[in-house]
């Protein structure tokens, strides 16, 4: 896997702490950094999501992928998933995650609470990368509701 991360801040850009990654897989996301009321040169404008943010997000849609596999594997009538992620960070640098709390939202015909239970603890423990990564500096916690579809 590779990614190159490319500022676009020195183009002229909107915002002089802009970046565009290009993944491996050909595909592009923008990033931009939080506006610096003191130095807004060191600031972003706020066009796009922080890094950060993409970090959540990617261990967002890393868990939720997994959690929807599993179902699918297992024959059970799954029909959505949504996972929403709290998390906080580390007063001083580096401000890594501390705190990530992951709610599931997952609809489908007769989903058993235990299946999609299991689901996410498969994830968690043994499947989602980004997660299990996190875990080495954050405290994970989930939860779920299930919604008959």
């Amino acid at each position: 896997m590779e990614c190159t991360v490319s500022w676009t801040g020195h183009t002229g850009a909107r915002s002089g702490m802009g970046f565009i990654a290009e993944t491996g897989s050909g595909h592009t996301l923008t990033m931009d950094g939080a506006p610096d009321a003191a130095k807004p040169e060191n600031g972003g404008q706020n066009l796009a999501p922080r890094p950060m943010e993409t970090v959540l997000a990617g261990t967002g849609g890393c868990t939720a992928y997994d959690v929807v596999l599993i179902l699918k594997r297992g024959r059970h009538a799954v029909q959505g998933c949504s996972v929403k992620l709290t998390s906080e960070r580390a007063d001083t640098d580096p401000k890594v995650f501390t705190k990530i709390h992951m709610h599931f939202t997952v609809t489908g015909k007769a989903l058993a609470a235990s299946a999609v239970e299991r689901a996410i603890a498969m994830s968690h423990d043994k499947y989602c990368s980004a997660s299990i990564m996190l875990a080495k500096t954050a405290q994970i916690t989930t939860s779920f509701e299930v919604l008959e579809a």
